[in-house]
């Protein structure tokens, strides 16, 4: 009988020297928007994460620009964002519609300037553009071999949503047929992962399609899970936008004797990275020298005399926002004017960055005049009681004299005084949070026309070559 035991007990550790055990971990990023005031907490979370697990991968879902002017109005359009990405050690990216932004020239120059590769299985961009793109990729991580696909979502024109003279040169082909032609890849690696940007809801519906897929990393619809989701076995990743939360990833697997190795758990834990009290200390450096780059104090305009209210400020990107866009009436939210004074002279792209600092997309929609101005009074209503600034019209804003926070009656006019069409529909442009505060019912919500208010503000200002908005006024209250 002890002989038996003894077989029995050499038996089990003769086993467990042919069980193997290893972890891949992975820290994941989707829709950082340029966020570089937030890039040294997350390189904190990288150094962090390497001295436990010294092969850590870092990968982004991509639309890594366009958030930040300060990024995305670089002498090299997003730059900045790539030498954070190089420094902090990121292993690749998927293509975010926002990556087409500054055209492929732009993107084929940011490519070449990356340590980290771009990951697109379905974006075939012309030889002569010199865009390096890579459908996949394989890294060995002690042994284990990690194959990435990556993927780019495609709009009702058959391109990511950008500007099409930004996808000039570049043909698409739909998602689901390019990721499938990289399901060979299963049997020469032992985790295969998607890095997508086409939305969480499409991740979802893909993953039904993918049985050889273990990971979908993914972007573009900014959906904050909590830490990921399984879904026809495969765990599904993604975050909200602008680095507020990161993703680390662990992958444990297993084999016996030469068996391939198996997936036996699948975790994701969600990293707040707004809270994070770390910081790199070369990031935040370069954080700093990227803020204050020689380009910003660029001239854009003179003003003519010297601006002393917000509301000048006020009227002047508003009508900037029409000016640009063809709309007939543009609306800026009173807190989105930064400063009240501008003295007369330069006005430089530092300024308009100082001037609009948040980054908000540029919403156009269509609609009546009645609803116009039932928007206008939600504005008032859910930003502190506060009218906004206006193009286009003129707003005479009568205040309930027992409470003058009521508003009693709102007439709007058009710039040389005469009745505003109620029934009429016209285009009016704001920005995103404008849009989002402003929930009076309305035919058209708006829609993102792809461009920042401060990118409109400079376009505007390079065109006038001189401006004078001393006592430019276009709200009466009383």
């Amino acid at each position: 009988m002890k002989k038996l035991f003894t077989l029995f007990v050499a038996s089990l550790l003769t086993l467990g020297l042919y069980a193997e055990r290893k972890e891949v971990h992975i820290l994941s990023a989707n829709d950082m928007h340029a966020q570089l005031a937030y890039m040294p907490a997350l390189a904190d979370i990288a150094d962090s994460l390497r001295t436990l697990y010294p092969e850590l991968l870092v990968f982004s879902a991509g639309d890594n620009r366009t958030g930040d002017p300060l990024n995305d109005m670089n002498e090299i359009p997003a730059y900045p964002m790539v030498a954070l990405m190089n420094q902090i050690g990121f292993n690749a990216t998927a293509l975010g519609n926002h990556e087409f932004d500054s055209g492929p020239q732009g993107l084929a120059r940011l490519i070449t300037l990356s340590n980290f590769s771009y990951l697109c299985a379905n974006t075939h961009p012309d030889d002569s553009l010199g865009i390096h793109l890579l459908p996949c990729k394989t890294f060995d991580v002690e042994g284990i071999r990690v194959s990435v696909v990556g993927a780019v979502q495609l709009g009702t024109h058959g391109i990511p949503d950008s500007h099409p003279d930004n996808c000039r040169g570049i043909s698409f082909e739909p998602y689901e047929e390019a990721v499938q032609r990289y399901a060979g890849l299963r049997d020469r690696s032992d985790v295969m992962i998607l890095l997508t940007h086409i939305g969480f809801e499409d991740d979802v519906a893909l993953s039904a399609k993918v049985p050889w897929v273990d990971l979908i990393i993914g972007g573009h619809t900014h959906t904050q899970l909590k830490g990921g989701e399984i879904h026809n076995n495969i765990l599904i990743t993604q975050n909200a936008n602008k680095l507020k939360k990161v993703t680390h990833i662990t992958l444990v697997l297993e084999r016996k004797d030469a068996e391939p190795w198996l997936i036996v758990e699948k975790k994701a834990e969600n990293i707040d990275v707004r809270s994070h009290q770390g910081k790199n200390k070369v990031v935040q450096d370069m954080v700093r020298f990227f803020s204050d780059n020689p380009s910003f104090q660029r001239v854009l305009a003179q003003l003519e005399k010297p601006l002393s209210t917000a509301e000048e400020l006020g009227c002047l990107m508003c009508d900037a926002f029409i000016a640009e866009t063809g709309a007939d009436v543009g609306i800026e939210n009173l807190g989105g004017v930064r400063y009240e004074e501008h003295d007369a002279g330069n006005f430089t792209v530092s300024d308009v960055l100082r001037l609009d600092p948040f980054g908000n997309d540029a919403v156009m929609m269509e609609i009546t005049g009645k609803e116009l101005a039932n928007m206008l009074v939600s504005c008032y209503e859910n930003d502190d009681h506060q009218f906004p600034y206006v193009s286009g019209i003129i707003c005479d804003v009568e205040h309930d004299t027992k409470d003058p926070l009521k508003l009693k009656k709102l007439t709007l006019k058009t710039l040389d005084g005469k009745k505003f069409d109620l029934k009429k529909t016209y285009k009016v442009v704001t920005n995103s949070y404008v849009a989002s505060i402003c929930d009076a019912p309305r035919s058209d919500q708006g829609h993102s026309i792809n461009i920042k208010t401060a990118d409109l503000i400079i376009s505007f200002l390079e065109h006038q070559g001189s401006l004078d908005y001393q006592g430019k006024k276009r709200i009466f209250e009383h």
